[in-house]
């Protein structure tokens, strides 16, 4: 089997938010893997941005995550506290900037009041029931973390950190070293 691309197979990452009860959470595990080797068990993939308000989890290559971060941030400061609009005109100007265009990266994106998904292809999406995943493991966290959400004694946090296990369990590229970030 050939692969024509000069870029190595990278896989991994799963990315989750959970708000609940007026808290949100995002949780990033720590597996970077090639092929069938883990290269990296401990990469932070969660970020806190905008003093703290903002929460960003990354999945795909990391160069373009942290491009794609950074024109974020700068977003941000320019639409203080306005997340949506910052988000729609990343993803604007991810659609549309030949440069932009070619990275290969998702992103979930939260504040106190809501969570967004903002994709290359131009999507910012807000999930229902509070939760959103992205990357490898993403469906099993999110099928997990929405059978958690609604059980009593489960704050956004325990959710995101059953969910996550969960995930581990089930997904090669997805592991238990957890970047956990409350807002």
């Amino acid at each position: 089997m050939s692969n024509t691309s000069t870029f190595p197979d990278w896989h991994g990452t799963t990315i989750l938010a959970v708000r609940k009860d007026g808290r949100t959470v995002v949780a990033g595990d720590g597996q970077v893997s090639m092929g069938q080797t883990v290269v990296k068990g401990t990469a932070k993939k969660v970020r806190k941005l905008a003093g703290g308000r903002v929460v960003a989890g990354f999945a795909g290559s990391t160069a373009d995550a942290f491009t794609l971060i950074e024109r974020l941030e700068a977003k941000l400061e320019q639409y203080p506290d306005q997340l949506a609009r910052a988000c729609v005109d990343l993803a604007k100007d991810w659609r549309t900037d030949r440069y932009l265009r070619r990275l290969e990266a998702m992103l979930i994106v939260a504040d106190k009041d809501q969570i967004l998904t903002v994709t290359g292809v131009g999507d910012v999406l807000e999930p229902e029931h509070g939760v959103a995943a992205i990357g490898s493991g993403g469906n099993y966290a999110l099928a997990a973390a929405r059978a958690l959400v609604d059980v009593d004694g489960l704050d956004a946090e325990a959710v995101a950190r059953k969910a996550m296990g969960i995930a581990a369990d089930i997904c090669v590229y997805t592991n238990g070293s957890l970047t956990v970030e409350v807002l």
